[in-house]
């Protein structure tokens, strides 16, 4: 009601003023954004957001949220200009051509261009959108006139802008329509457009595109302070085969667990500064219950900024220290391609492989069955590229694997838990977004197994949302309304199927086991023990496994 009463509004204020003016505006929070990176959308700052939603520091925001994006200059509408002496139309001038579109709920960008005979890369242009996932209701489009009719008259057309100069890139493995954008500072919306590309998901090795100029030169590497680190210690993790665990917040259902198949718990650990003796009981109660530990570590990212290489080694000899205490795996750091967990102005691929160098070689040192996990990025595509700000997990990844990551790690660390089709689906998901590859399992693990194919891929978060039997999902998680319990319990079935046959995936943790959180974050509904002590999951779990 909320949303509608604002389009409405917006609306009135079109009708009689004849230009938009927005008091305010509601964004609700995606998966992968931060605070810095909807301030940037909307051209406010961020003390301007978190002041008009009476955030305070660290600025903690979840997907699903909703913020109110103040007008600039303070929470009011600017006063209206004075009225204008009497001209023969009072309406606001348009491009030749052109007319508006009001967006309605349920519309995509897509969905708008097709009713207006275009494709949505040049509506996303037409009106310099960034991202094309992100619309209100109520926002005011350009959109193509339609056929027949008469555009405006206008005083004379301007001269044609002189066309910038061109280069040519081939298309490499791994590269995405985003990737290559970032490496020549545009949007992967003007790189389609230049290229006449109408899927920006179909690239082909080989395939030649125009790009802005020439290529930039390769940014010299990061000075973290750390220094070049000689041969890692051999590793003797056992990463053939494949296992199945849950990430328990709790861990007081062994037995759900048990029954289901699995055999690691998975623990998160939040380190600041504290002796690994604090932590020991983690490990000790897994072992007790007859399960293997995956701790994921993740420490406080204001500490990495003073002096990064520093805080590397001293962060690595933590991690040394859980493995001598018995961890069977520790994956290091946790979606640190976006600002949420790794400081804003040195977030690259290149300078977390520097951490997880100095984390594999103190591990390694300490135990060296300890399996080495590399930290899941966050899947998004929110950045259309990766920036010191923050990135898309995909060029995060390429950073990564040219940085050389694949010689300190034992297995990619992979988040999948933005589930609403089934596991073996690859299009159709019920969303604006539907194009993007972080909805479809199938699709995410071939990315990721692109960018490190001599490694196995370790799942260490996969979870499907359903609201049955606890209420109505917050409204930034409408997306999986209309998922089921049964459906729930099917899919991570079908997941598990489809990962235990792959022959390159270590293991599976589902997302969650026993969270009790109901509200802006509803953990509770993913995790498969439900409110009333039942585990349908657990039983096709089972089954998928063998039992």
């Amino acid at each position: 009601m909320r949303r509608l009463a604002i389009a409405l509004l917006t609306l009135l204020i079109l009708l009689s003023l004849g230009a938009a003016v927005f008091a305010q505006q509601v964004h609700t929070v995606l998966r992968g954004q931060t605070l810095y990176s909807i301030a940037r959308l909307y051209g406010r700052t961020v003390a301007e957001i978190a002041q008009a939603n009476g955030l305070t520091e660290p600025y903690t925001i979840h997907a699903g949220n909703q913020l109110t994006i103040p007008a600039p200059g303070g929470a009011s509408a600017p006063a209206p200009s004075p009225a204008p002496s009497p001209s023969p139309s009072l309406s606001p001038a348009q491009p030749s051509g052109t007319t508006t579109h009001i967006v309605q709920r349920g519309e995509s960008l897509a969905i708008i261009a097709a009713k207006y005979g275009t494709t949505y890369i040049e509506l996303a242009r037409m009106n310099g959108i960034e991202d094309p996932d992100v619309l209100h209701v109520g926002q005011v489009l350009q959109v193509p006139a339609p056929a027949g009719t008469s555009a405006p008259a206008t005083a004379g057309e301007p001269a044609p802008e002189p066309q910038p100069a061109t280069a040519t890139y081939t298309v490499q493995r791994g590269d995405s329509l985003a990737i290559i954008a970032a490496k020549f500072d545009i949007t992967y919306i003007e790189l389609a457009r230049m290229n006449g590309i109408q899927d920006p998901d179909v690239l082909k090795v080989g395939q030649v595109l125009k790009v802005p100029g020439a290529p930039p030169p390769p940014e010299p590497a990061p000075d973290t302070g750390v220094a070049p680190a000689g041969p890692a210690p051999p590793s003797t993790a056992n990463v053939s085969g494949f296992e199945l665990g849950g990430q328990a917040l709790s861990f007081a259902h062994p037995g759900h667990m048990k029954h289901a198949g699995m055999t690691w718990v998975k623990r998160q650990v939040k380190w600041h500064g504290e002796g690994a003796g604090n932590f020991q009981h983690l490990i000790d109660s897994a072992k007790g219950n007859g399960f293997k530990v995956l701790l994921s570590v993740v420490g406080d990212k204001n500490a990495i900024t003073g002096n990064p290489g520093a805080f590397y080694q001293t962060f690595a000899n933590f991690l040394a220290e859980l493995a001598r205490g018995g961890a069977d795996a520790i994956e290091v750091w946790n979606e640190m391609n976006i600002d949420r967990e790794w400081p804003a102005g040195q977030i690259s691929g290149a300078n977390y492989t520097q951490m997880l160098s100095a984390a594999y070689h103190a591990i390694k040192g300490a135990n060296p069955a300890t399996m080495v996990v590399s930290g899941a990025p966050a899947p998004t595509g929110f950045f259309q590229g990766c920036g010191p700000n923050g990135g898309d997990d995909a060029c995060y990844l390429q950073q990564m694997a040219a940085a050389g990551a694949a010689n300190v790690m034992d297995c990619v660390g992979v988040h999948y838990n933005a589930g609403i089709v089934p596991p073996d689906a690859t299009s159709g998901a019920p969303v604006g977004s539907s194009g993007h590859y972080s909805w479809y399992l199938p699709r995410m693990m071939t990315l990721y197994r692109s960018f490190f194919p001599s490694k196995p891929l370790c799942i260490t978060e996969l979870g499907y949302l359903t609201g049955e039997g606890i209420g109505a999902l917050p409204g930034g998680f409408a997306w999986a309304s209309d998922n089921t319990l049964a459906e729930q319990a099917a899919w991570l079935a079908g997941a598990v199927h489809r990962t235990r046959g792959s022959g390159y995936v270590r293991m599976l943790i589902v997302w969650n086991v026993d969270a009790t959180y109901w509200g802006s974050d509803p953990q509770s509904g993913y995790a498969i023990v439900r409110p009333d002590g039942s585990c349908p999951a657990c039983d096709t779990l089972r089954v998928a496994m063998g039992g």
